[in-house]
C-alpha cells in the first residue's frame, strides 16, 4: 500500500501493439455481427427453399401421393416476394395440401393470403390455426425468443380475422381440422386426420379427438400447429402414424453446425425441424409411434424479421408404399 512521503510507482500502460490487437479483434467482431444481422435480415429471411421427404406409409398397391406442408407463413399484405413464391408451389401439382397455422400477420392480410394459396386452393387441403391467426404480432424484446418458454402468452394485443380466415379456407373445400376428426379421400387413398386448435395458446381439445384412428383408412394423419409432447404422444398412441406440424421455425436463430438453440415448445430442439421419429428413438411401425414432421415454415413475425442458418421453407412430403 502506499504510503505517506512515499513516491508511487507508476503503472504501466499496456504496449501499443497490445491495445491495435484489442481494438482490431473488437472491430472484427463488430463487422460479424453487422454481416451476421445484414444477412439474417436482408438475405436468409427471403431465401425461400422447397423441401423434399419420403414418407412410407401407404399399403402396398397405392400409387405414391405428394402432401404439401405450408406452415407459418406470418403474412402481411406487403409480402409481394413470398406471395409469388408460395403460388409457384402449385406447380407441383400436390395431391393434398396440409396447413399447419400461423397464416397471418396483420389484420388485412387474409386477401393476401388467399392470393398466395391461388391454385392450391382447388386442390384437398386441411388445415388448423396458430396464434398468429387469432392475435396480431406485437413489439416485444426479441431476446425473449431465446429464452425458454415460461408459459406467458402475448393474448391482448388485437385480434385478427381468423373467423374469416377460416369461412374462406373451408369455402374453397380445405377442411378445418381445428379439435376435429375427419376422412378425405385423395385419389383413391382414403385420410383419416385429428387435429386440435393451438397448443401453445392451450385451445387443443384433446378429449374431442381421442379415440384409436380408423384403422380402415390407408393413412391415418394427425395434424397441430405447435408440437407440444402431450399432443404428438396422444397422437401417436392413437395410432395416426404420421403427424404433421409447425410453430418452432426450425429455431429462427439457429448455430452452424449446432443447429437450433429453442422450440418455443416443449420438443427438444434436436427435432426442431424435419422429418424425424416420436418417440425420439421408436424404431418405424412399433406400437403407439409415428413419423413427425415440423416444418420451419415460411415467415418470422415483422418485429424479428430475422433467419439465421434456417431457410424459410416448404416441404414436398411423397408418401410411399411401406417397405415390407
Amino acid at each position: 500500500m502506499w504510503q505517506p512521503g512515499e513516491v508511487p510507482t507508476p503503472r504501466k500502460s499496456p504496449p501499443r501493439s497490445t491495445v491495435r490487437t484489442a481494438l482490431r479483434a473488437a472491430s472484427l467482431v463488430g463487422l460479424a455481427g453487422a454481416a451476421g444481422l445484414g444477412w439474417s435480415a436482408g438475405v436468409e429471411v427471403r431465401w425461400f427453399v422447397l423441401r423434399r421427404q419420403t414418407l412410407p406409409v401407404l399399403p402396398a398397391g397405392h400409387r405414391p401421393l405428394k402432401v404439401l406442408h405450408v406452415s407459418d407463413l406470418h403474412l402481411t399484405p406487403s409480402q409481394g416476394r413470398k406471395r409469388a413464391w408460395v403460388r409457384r408451389l402449385a406447380d407441383l401439382e400436390p395431391d393434398l395440401v396440409v396447413n399447419t397455422g400461423d397464416n397471418l400477420a396483420h389484420e388485412q392480410a387474409v386477401p393476401a393470403l388467399l392470393d398466395a394459396f391461388g391454385p392450391l386452393l382447388d386442390v384437398p387441403g386441411v388445415f388448423v390455426l396458430g396464434s398468429n391467426d387469432y392475435f396480431a404480432p406485437s413489439l416485444r424484446n426479441p431476446l425473449r425468443y431465446l429464452l425458454p418458454d415460461d408459459g406467458q402468452r402475448n393474448t391482448g394485443a388485437e385480434r385478427l380475422p381468423s373467423d374469416r380466415l377460416k369461412a374462406e379456407l373451408t369455402g374453397r373445400g380445405w377442411r378445418d381440422l381445428s379439435n376435429r376428426r375427419d376422412a378425405l379421400t385423395v385419389g383413391q387413398t382414403q385420410f383419416a386426420f385429428a387435429g386440435v386448435d393451438d397448443p401453445h395458446l392451450e385451445y387443443d381439445d384433446l378429449a374431442a379427438v381421442a379415440g384409436p384412428a380408423d384403422a380402415t383408412a390407408a393413412v391415418r394423419m394427425g395434424v397441430t400447429h405447435a408440437p407440444y409432447l402431450r399432443v404428438l404422444d396422444q397422437f401417436a398412441g392413437d395410432g395416426y402414424e404420421t403427424v404433421l406440424a409447425g410453430h418452432t421455425h426450425g429455431g429462427q436463430l439457429c448455430l452452424p453446425f449446432r443447429g437450433a438453440l429453442v422450440t418455443n415448445c416443449d420438443l427438444e430442439t434436436a427435432r426442431a425441424s424435419g422429418l424425424h421419429r416420436h418417440p425420439a428413438q421408436a424404431p418405424v411401425g412399433a406400437p403407439g409411434s409415428s413419423w413427425l414432421h415440423v416444418s420451419a415454415g415460411l415467415g418470422t413475425s415483422p418485429y424479428a424479421p430475422v433467419r439465421f442458418c434456417c431457410r424459410p421453407e416448404a416441404t414436398l412430403l411423397t408418401l410411399t408404399p411401406v417397405q415390407p
